[in-house]
């Protein structure tokens, strides 16, 4: 006998990441650390494999006021905290137009309020074939559909079959939900160049007639782990050249960027030329919150306040997150030039936490891995490596041992 209702039916599956997690942390009980490498993890890891926390975000926290940490935040987040997401997401670059911010639990809690609010039961919610895999299980558990188009044209991104899987969904529904992530993309590690980002503009705009409307929920999780800074935010002012029909909307997560992974703060930031547009964005998405998860966390909030109330914790933040970021390039280049000295097909990688190896046999290829103590990731059609959690010196050999297993699998 069934007790939840029918739509809920073989819902469960159990989170890939999270158990081979558990399983490397097993295998290191067993064989002891310096034998297991842990390539899982989507938090960044120093070279002791600690994991790591900002030392201004921390002395901020350790010192906010009680009442700050335990009280309640409102609906849509406390205005200084949604003037910080703001201000931290788009720095220099912020678009003109009308921008408004809703507090939520991370870039997840953006991404559920955008597929509530945005699209209707059985609708299609379009992303890239190479995504991170809650993107499908927050739309399906909506009880909407999800469609995928290839993300690369070569090692470009796919602008051709992005029009094309766009240009097909209006042709069935109404409004259409494109959810893209970039900068540092999960699980690929690329980034769109603001030529690409132009003409993903230009083709929504062309697309969403009169009736119809596209909704861009755009991820950038990852936003600060890119190699230019300046780069990665270069393509914010164009969107405010976009029609009113045409809504972007940058899920925003302090998860990476101030490393407070567990604590589940971030923001959706809309960009509209029209004030109506935004401020029912404004209304709804609160209301969605409060449905949801109420509100979100102050203490945690309240530290990105305080970071962007002072020039000098934006500067110190800023160049404690350079650090981190400078070790993860070098462990990306080490696996980069190994894997390209052993023949290892690898995924366009710009920078960020992950960079990924396609196969046709993913899970096999980790089962062999396994039996060496290296712990990978398998996706649908590849692997992904945590360059972000394996430490520099455990790097070293491992582009070769999965090129060997792919190889013996292969056989």
């Amino acid at each position: 006998m069934m007790l939840t209702a029918p739509h809920t039916w073989g819902k469960y599956s159990p989170d890939k990441i999270f158990a081979v997690v558990a399983e490397a942390n097993e295998a290191r009980k067993i064989y002891g650390n310096d034998q297991v490498v842990n390539g899982a993890p989507g938090t960044f890891l120093d070279e002791t494999e600690t994991i790591f926390c900002l030392p201004t975000v921390e002395e901020i926290y350790r010192n906010l006021p009680m009442n700050e940490v335990v009280a309640y935040s409102p609906l849509e987040g406390t205005p200084d905290y949604l003037e910080a997401a703001i201000s931290h997401v788009f720095r220099e670059y912020r678009p003109e137009g009308h921008i408004k911010a809703v507090a939520t639990p991370g870039g997840t809690g953006a991404l559920h309020n955008i597929v509530a609010n945005y699209s209707s039961s059985g609708e299609t919610v379009l992303s890239s074939e190479w995504c991170w895999g809650p993107y499908k299980s927050i739309t399906e558990d909506a009880q909407r559909k999800f469609e995928t188009f290839s993300l690369f044209d070569g090692d470009r991104f796919n602008v051709g079959e992005l029009e094309q899987k766009i240009t097909k969904l209006l042709q069935g529904q109404d409004r259409l939900v494109v959810i893209l992530n970039t900068p540092s993309h999960n699980p690929t590690g690329y980034s769109m160049t603001s030529s690409e980002w132009q003409a993903v503009l230009d083709i929504s705009g062309r697309l969403a007639t009169a009736g119809k409307s596209i909704i861009l929920a755009i991820d950038v999780a990852y936003l600060d782990y890119t190699e230019d800074q300046k780069i990665s935010r270069a393509f914010f002012p164009l969107l405010a050249n976009l029609p009113a029909n045409v809504l972007p909307i940058i899920c925003f997560s302090m998860s990476k960027s101030f490393t407070m992974y567990g604590q589940r703060v971030g923001a959706m930031i809309c960009v509209s030329r029209s004030a109506a547009v935004a401020e029912e964005f404004f209304e709804t998405n609160q209301i969605t919150s409060r449905a949801s998860w109420s509100s979100v966390n102050r203490g945690a909030s309240k530290i990105l306040s305080v970071i962007y109330s002072n020039p000098e914790l934006v500067k110190r933040s800023d160049k404690e997150r350079l650090e981190s970021l400078q070790i993860i390039k070098e462990r990306a280049a080490i696996f980069s030039c190994e894997a390209k000295a052993v023949q290892l097909n690898m995924l366009p990688y710009r920078s960020g936490f992950f960079l990924t190896i396609p196969c046709s046999k993913p899970q096999a290829v980790c089962e062999v891995l396994k039996e060496k103590n290296i712990y990978l990731v398998p996706l649908a059609k590849g692997i992904r490596v945590s360059v972000c959690a394996i430490p520099t010196m455990k790097m070293r050999g491992i582009a070769a041992r999965i090129k060997a297993a792919i190889d013996f699998v292969r056989e």
